[in-house]
């Protein structure tokens, strides 16, 4: 395992943050959102959750089953009902935890010269990370596509600094040259200097909605 930007402890034996594999369900298909310079119920509403409906959050000590995220848990959300969405504030950077990967354009977050980011993992391990700048998309990274040798020279300075932190795993369940579908998910986390478990999580304030 070779993550510059990590502790050894903060990732779980798959390459995935603390932060969000804690917060996911055990099969997932979600979405991590960041952007800079926006409060974490301006970002909500900017992707389409109503206001009326968010909710201070204290994250449960668990989750009921292998099917709810912890953000559901807190919220009392019955599997299939909908998709939660949870938000917090760490330093410059809101994060936007999707466990449904429902919001779909995280363009509208970086509007007004923000940057913003958006990390996909699907059920069917699609990874991806998308990468936007005053409202417009600005480098689509495909994790399965991705040569770290190769592909970092043209992407913003930032970006590249974040997939350099992110770095490599090593996992025995895995084929030579097969993709490290965590990438993404670290890289995101080091954009934003977001390097937390759920403990760490569980002392900032926090937003959780459903969404859908």
């Amino acid at each position: 395992m070779a993550t510059p930007g990590f502790l050894p402890n903060s990732l779980d034996p798959e390459g995935v943050p603390l932060w969000i594999s804690g917060l996911a369900s055990d099969d997932p298909n979600h979405c991590v959102h960041v952007v800079r310079g926006l409060e974490p119920a301006a970002a909500l509403e900017a992707l389409g959750a109503k206001a009326r409906l968010f909710r201070p959050c204290e994250l449960p000590a668990d989750k009921p089953d292998e099917w709810t995220s912890l953000p559901a848990a807190a919220l009392g959300t019955e599997r299939g009902d909908t998709a939660t969405l949870l938000a917090g504030r760490v330093g410059e950077w809101t994060f936007i935890y999707d466990d449904f990967g429902a919001t779909e354009d995280g363009a509208v977050l970086s509007a007004d010269g923000r940057v913003a980011a958006t990390s996909y993992f699907s059920i069917n391990a699609d990874a991806s990370l998308i990468y936007y700048a005053d409202g417009n998309e600005i480098a689509w990274i495909n994790v399965d596509d991705l040569e770290l040798d190769t592909d970092l020279a043209d992407l913003p300075d930032e970006l590249r600094a974040a997939f350099e932190a992110a770095g490599t795993v090593d996992h025995d369940y895995l084929d030579p040259g097969e993709a490290d579908f965590a990438i993404g998910l670290r890289a995101i986390s080091a954009l934003a200097g977001i390097h937390y478990t759920l403990d760490d999580l569980r002392q900032i304030p926090l937003l959780v909605t459903p969404f859908g």
